[in-house]
């Protein structure tokens, strides 16, 4: 118990210091860019109301999600293809690193011509920018299974899919959910830029148009929803990991206790 109290004071000490040193040096501000948090915050549940939440929260989280997940299984699949042949690798990857080098919101006005302006494109921009660190993340980790365990399970027979599953992809699976990791940052910016364009709902689109019509506290209640998206998005994913990863996990605190 005491431990779990001391890892949340050490996880809460900087964000609560942060909101502290915001609160003091905004207070009596009378720029208008620059509101007191105290205002700010007060606006908060005037702004985001129920209707907002099911017209602009949900309808960014679903696009996120989509498109994370289109990501992920696309960047996995191509990724384990890549790293399992040399040969695929060595005519794939002068093509993947000048497409991964290209910014995904420069793609924006290119996809809104093949996909339109509806969700379909908000969906492509963020799994376009989500798949590089999925997919090259899943080529190294295939890459570096261990050969011993490899050739070990060839001569037990293990081929085919079961080979796959409980060999490559799980020797992998570290190096994959690093990539996941990186992606969902990239992720929410992308869900962000993609709702800026041609949109009408979504938090982008709100957050844009409280800046237009100089609604300023507003816009910082907006900024700060996506943080804090951000940030409950970031502890779900890492109780996902540790579950999937838990024999990972086990190895390395067991490497640690070892003299």
């Amino acid at each position: 118990m005491m431990r779990v109290l001391s890892r949340l004071v050490l996880a809460l000490a900087l964000p609560l210091a942060l909101v502290a040193v915001w609160w003091v040096s905004s207070a009596g501000s009378q720029d208008v860019y620059w509101p007191p948090l105290r205002t700010v915050l007060e606006s908060f549940p005037e702004v985001w109301t129920g209707e907002r939440w099911r017209g602009d929260v949900l309808p960014s989280v679903l696009r996120l999600a989509a498109g994370y997940a289109l990501a992920a299984v696309a960047g996995v699949a191509v990724g384990t293809l890549v790293g399992s042949h040399r040969r695929v690798r060595a005519v794939c990857e002068p093509v993947l690193e000048f497409l991964r080098a290209v910014p995904p919101p420069v793609l924006v006005p290119v996809i809104m011509l093949f996909a339109g302006i509806g969700d379909t494109m908000k969906i492509v921009v963020i799994a376009a920018g989500c798949v590089w660190p999925v997919l090259l993340n899943t080529v190294e980790g295939v890459r570096a299974v261990d050969a011993v365990m490899a050739d070990t399970a060839r001569c037990y027979g293990v081929t085919g899919a079961a080979r796959l599953r409980h060999v490559v992809l799980r020797a992998a699976s570290p190096q994959i959910f690093a990539g996941l990791r990186q992606a969902l940052s990239i992720g929410i910016i992308l869900m962000v830029i993609s709702e800026m364009f041609a949109a009408s709902n979504g938090l982008g689109f709100t957050i844009v148009q409280f800046q237009r019509s100089f609604a300023i506290p507003g816009m910082w209640t907006g900024i700060l929803l996506l943080g804090l998206l951000g940030f409950v998005l970031s502890v779900l994913f890492q109780l996902v990991e540790r579950r999937a990863l838990g024999w990972y996990h086990g190895l390395r605190a067991a490497a640690r206790r070892s003299p």
